[in-house]
């Protein structure tokens, strides 16, 4: 029987997804304190791989890993052919754009200048709205940037807005919602098809359960 490989996401999520899938029996092949990559159960044939949040939908794309757990928000900025097969239920929070306190933000006809690690997620939305916006990429700490002048708004995912606060910024709208997502790779879909989906039954069983102990 051939494996079915699973992309976990460094981090906190990968942190929730093996939470998730240890209640069922099938992550006792993970160990999270290990440096180790690749985790293999033997005996349930599962193999699961641990890469960076981004590279997710990259290995399952490539048929690398035949499924894999990555938040909504990765899988709006790649360019992708993957299936979304089921929301997990964790690793919520929200696409919010933020500004400094207080401060009038939109105005009629001129460039909005938005700093966010998501370009493609931003420059859709604004578009739709027929806001004109100057796009300034960051790799982290997006909060800066309105504070030292280089941005307008900050377009960026919000769970507390404790760090917004801290920083004298506030949620001037909220975008949308994101959660972890179970996504599958196209032709392992058709060729694994029993196996798949006899994992994904599994987790639906566990998500439940996850929702109503959180």
């Amino acid at each position: 029987m051939d494996f079915i490989n699973i992309a976990l996401a460094k981090g906190r999520l990968g942190d929730e997804a093996y939470k998730l899938l240890k209640s069922k029996g099938l992550g006792e092949s993970i160990d999270p304190n290990s440096r180790k990559l690749i985790f293999k159960d033997e005996e349930k044939k599962i193999s699961f791989i641990y890469v960076k949040p981004w590279d997710v939908v990259t290995y399952v794309q490539n048929g690398v890993a035949d499924l894999g757990v990555v938040g909504k928000d990765v899988i709006l900025e790649s360019d992708n052919d993957v299936y979304e097969i089921l929301d997990l239920g964790f690793g919520k929070c929200k696409f919010s754009i933020a500004g400094v306190k207080g401060e009038k933000i939109y105005k009629k006809d001129e460039i909005l200048r938005v700093a966010t690690k998501y370009p493609k997620i931003s420059e859709k939305f604004f578009d739709e709205r027929g806001q004109k916006i100057k796009l300034i990429k960051l790799n982290g700490s997006v909060e800066l940037a309105p504070l030292v002048g280089l941005s307008d708004v900050i377009v960026d995912l919000v769970e507390t807005g404790k760090t917004l606060k801290a920083n004298g910024l506030e949620v001037i709208e909220d975008m949308f919602d994101v959660s972890a997502k179970l996504i599958c790779n196209r032709v392992s879909y058709r060729f694994k098809y029993e196996r798949i989906n006899n994992f994904i039954k599994c987790l639906r069983e566990m998500e439940e359960k996850y929702r109503e102990a959180n």
